[in-house]
């Protein structure tokens, strides 16, 4: 059965204390007013709903960035980047993190935005 996919977000994890002060920052550097309804680690900061979500990251590991890739079928995005060569690190509740065979880190998760499924692929 076909599934659609698109890149969904911008993390930027930050291993730090305050994640209001990194979002203060970001918020600046990329010219974005921080949305002041999030909340525990995470900081949204505004976007038009047509570009990826820019999002501050509390962690308690290195200080990265990071992609999501939103979905409408977690188990079917997860075994199409498997046989791109990407492998499972950890599957979680409502995303599973994934590495590429590159190494860098990113997560499949449900679909976060609207207007979905515009701009996204179709895979067969």
């Amino acid at each position: 059965m076909a599934h659609y996919s698109r890149l969904c977000a911008v993390l930027i994890d930050c291993h730090t204390d305050d994640v209001d002060r990194a979002a203060t920052f970001w918020a600046g550097a990329l010219g974005r007013p921080v949305d002041p309804g999030t909340r525990g680690n995470y900081r949204m900061l505004e976007t038009p709903p047509d570009e990826p979500i820019a999002q501050i990251q509390r962690v308690d590991h290195e200080s990265r960035v990071h992609l999501d890739i939103e979905t409408d079928d977690i188990p079917a995005e997860v075994a199409r980047l498997e046989a791109l060569g990407a492998t499972v690190v950890q599957r979680l509740e409502r995303w599973v993190v994934m590495q590429a065979p590159t190494g860098q880190r990113f997560c499949v998760v449900r679909v976060q935005r609207p207007g979905y499924p515009k701009n996204a692929n179709r895979w067969d």
